[in-house]
């Protein structure tokens, strides 16, 4: 007697869009495209119009001003910034791997006309997002893909001298608060959850409270106000080389999402920064700057 063989046939999971559902891996890249491009908007609040008006007409003002002289790179300069390259990083749009890059000889020319230029080439700015479905959620939801982007190898490079500079300046100038771990080099999550627990355990010994704030703000990154971070570089008066480029760096940045094997038309930001170390470095600098004091 022969067994009757069943051919199940998968149904693709439909995934939610406004106003519609969609099944085809290409409509899923689209959708996903859509929802992660909607993130990335410009906060709008009616009631300060006189404020973001003042804004744009210093920011307008400062970019016709003359620009100062940076300090030139060096081969020293682009060796110490290729060692902050980890290996183990999935390649950008341009598909050149961190390691091959570890292994080309080190030319600062190239570094030496973007800083001079003030320019961050737009090709380094367009990014190639891989959507990761999130374990346990639904699948029909576009919020349970967690998106991940590689950028190209070679622009992580300059945005590792373009940090140090900031950094530099910071440090220098006292500008951002001690208190501030996220982003600084020598100041790791362990040291501050170490700091925290001391100051705990000691108010503990000697009978006295301690209290703590834990504040998450959702899509911190995804709407910061462009305009208003640069008038703030300019308020701390960071060099008019350094806030011409994170302007150039900041603006005109896009991205394709990939769903399986299929990748989404390109989407622009209108708003909102990457999260990599230079933009969270500049938004911490400007949004947790030490107190200045003056005297009476």
């Amino acid at each position: 007697m022969m067994k009757k063989r069943v051919i199940r046939f998968l149904t693709p999971s439909p995934l939610g869009h406004p106003g519609l559902i969609v099944f085809s891996d290409s409509e899923k890249a689209e959708a996903l495209a859509d929802s992660l491009a909607s993130q990335f908007r410009p906060v709008s609040d009616p009631s300060v119009p006189a404020f973001i008006e003042m804004v744009d007409v210093a920011l307008r003002s400062y970019f016709l001003t003359p620009v100062s002289e940076p300090k030139l790179t060096n081969p020293d300069e682009v060796q110490e910034a290729t060692r902050g390259l980890k290996v183990n990083k999935a390649p950008g749009p341009n598909g050149i791997p961190n390691r091959a890059l570890k292994r080309v000889l080190q030319r600062a020319v190239p570094f030496l006309v973007l800083l001079l230029t003030h320019h961050f080439p737009s090709v380094w700015k367009h990014a190639r997002v891989i959507s990761i479905f999130k374990p346990g959620k639904d699948p029909a939801l576009p919020s349970s893909y967690r998106p991940i982007s590689l950028l190209d190898t070679i622009g992580k490079l300059f945005e590792n001298i373009l940090l140090a500079r900031i950094l530099h300046v910071v440090s220098e100038r006292g500008i951002m608060r001690d208190e501030q771990f996220g982003f600084r080099p020598r100041h790791s999550t362990s040291l501050q959850l170490a700091r925290l627990v001391e100051r705990i355990t000691r108010n503990f010994g000697e009978k006295r409270l301690k209290g703590a704030v834990f504040l998450d703000v959702a899509k911190a990154f995804d709407t910061v106000w462009i305009d208003g971070l640069l008038y703030k570089l300019t308020l701390l008066n960071f060099p008019s080389y350094i806030v011409h480029t994170i302007s150039s760096y900041l603006r005109g940045r896009t991205f394709e999402l990939t769903f399986q094997t299929v990748t989404s038309s390109r989407r622009g930001m209108r708003a909102g920064v990457d999260r990599s170390p230079l933009s969270s470095s500049v938004c911490m600098s400007t949004t947790c700057p030490h107190p200045r004091t003056t005297s009476s």
